[in-house]
C-alpha cells in the first residue's frame, strides 16, 4: 500500500483525504513511478472544487510530478528502471507516493535539474512555452501584458520573455510582488489593487496598447484586458482564478481583435508535441537560462493547508509537495 490524496466529493480544501491505496505492476506501455516531488497548480483547485468536473468520484488530484522509474511494462523502450523523469498532464492523480503512468507521458530530466525543480517546472514551464512560441508566436519587439506576474507561471514567463526580447508589463496584487516580478525580468509592474491597469498600460505604451494579453485571472480582469490591446491584438485567456469568464457578445472584439482559450493538453497530445514543448523547457532550465522559483514546500500530508494558501494568494512562485 502507498499513501495518496483522494476526494469523495468536490468542495473546499477540507474535502481532500490522505488515504492508503494499492499500486500494482505496470501494464503494456506503462511504468511505475516513485514520486520524489509533486507540483501544486491552480488547475488542481479547479478539479477539487468542481470548476472542472472529474470523470468519476472518488478521484485523486494533481497533474505534475517527478521521481524515479521503478518498473517498466512490456513495450516501453525509451525508459528503464532508475531513470529520473518528470511529467505534467492527465491522468490526474499525482498527489501520491507512487503510481502507474503511461510511459509516453514521461520526460527524462538530467541531474542538473533537481526533483523539486522537475516537479515545479513542467506544467507551468510548458504552459509558457506553448503560450509564447505557438499560441502567439512572440517576436522581439512585441509588448505583452501578463497578469499574475509573480505567480509560478508568471515568474517563468518574465524570464522567458526577456530572453526573447519581448517587453513585459506585469500585474500583481501587492507592493511586495512588484519587486519580485521586476527581479525576474518584468519591464513594468502594476499593482491592480491600487492602480487602473488599463490607464497604466496606455500610458506605458503611449496609447498604442499591447500586442498580446495573457490572462489567467479570468472574470475579474477579462473586460479591462480587452481594453489594453492594440489594433489586431490577441487576447489569450488561459485560466479562471477569479471565476469563469461570462458569455459575451463577439462585438466586444470591435471587428479587429482576436481571442483564444488554449490549454496545455492539446499542445502535448502526441509524443512529438510533448517532446517539442517539454524539450525546450528542459534545455532552458538545465542550462540555467531559466530559474524555477520554489518558494513554498509542504509535506503531501499537509496538502489542505497548501491549497488554502494558494487560493488566498499567500504563495509566490512555485509550490511543491513532498511525499513523506
Amino acid at each position: 500500500m502507498t499513501k495518496a490524496i483522494q476526494i469523495n466529493a468536490t468542495g473546499g480544501p477540507e474535502v481532500m483525504r490522505f488515504v492508503d491505496v494499492a499500486v500494482g505492476h505496470p501494464g503494456p506501455g506503462e511504468v511505475r513511478l516513485r514520486h520524489q516531488a509533486i507540483g501544486l497548480n491552480y488547475i488542481d483547485v479547479y478539479f477539487r472544487s468542481g470548476v472542472y468536473p472529474s470523470e468519476s468520484l472518488p478521484t485523486g488530484l494533481g497533474m505534475e510530478g517527478s521521481g524515479v522509474v521503478e518498473e517498466v511494462g512490456v513495450g516501453v523502450t525509451h525508459l528503464k528502471a532508475g531513470d529520473r523523469v518528470a511529467y505534467a498532464g492527465r491522468p490526474i492523480g499525482a498527489y501520491c507516493e507512487a503510481r502507474i503512468l503511461p510511459a509516453d507521458l514521461l520526460m527524462k530530466i538530467p541531474k542538473t535539474i533537481s526533483f523539486e525543480t522537475g516537479a515545479a517546472m513542467m506544467l507551468k514551464g510548458m504552459t509558457v512555452q506553448y503560450l509564447f512560441r505557438r499560441t502567439a508566436n512572440l517576436q522581439p519587439g512585441h509588448t505583452i501584458l501578463f497578469h499574475a506576474a509573480a505567480g509560478g507561471v508568471g515568474l517563468i514567463a518574465m524570464q522567458w520573455a526577456k530572453l526573447m526580447g519581448v517587453t513585459v508589463i506585469g500585474t500583481v496584487g501587492s507592493e511586495e510582488k512588484i519587486a519580485l516580478a521586476e527581479s525576474f525580468g518584468a519591464d513594468h509592474v502594476i499593482n491592480y489593487n491600487t492602480e487602473d491597469f488599463v490607464a497604466r498600460v496606455k500610458e506605458i505604451t503611449k496609447g498604442r496598447g499591447v500586442d498580446v494579453v495573457y490572462d489567467s485571472v479570468g472574470k475579474a480582469t477579462f473586460d479591462k484586458s480587452l481594453q489594453c490591446l492594440r489594433k489586431y491584438g490577441l487576447m489569450v485567456t488561459f485560466g479562471n482564478a477569479s471565476g469563469k469568464v461570462a458569455p459575451f457578445d463577439l462585438s466586444v472584439l470591435q471587428g479587429h481583435l482576436f481571442i483564444t482559450r488554449p490549454s496545455l493538453m492539446p499542445y502535448t497530445a502526441t509524443r512529438a508535441e510533448l517532446e517539442q514543448t517539454a524539450g525546450e523547457l528542459i534545455k532552458m532550465v538545465g542550462s540555467k537560462k531559466i530559474h524555477i522559483p520554489i518558494d513554498q514546500t509542504y509535506p503531501l500530508s499537509e496538502v489542505v493547508q497548501a491549497h488554502a494558501d494558494l487560493e488566498s494568494r499567500k504563495t509566490t512562485g512555485c509550490t511543491v509537495l513532498i511525499p513523506t
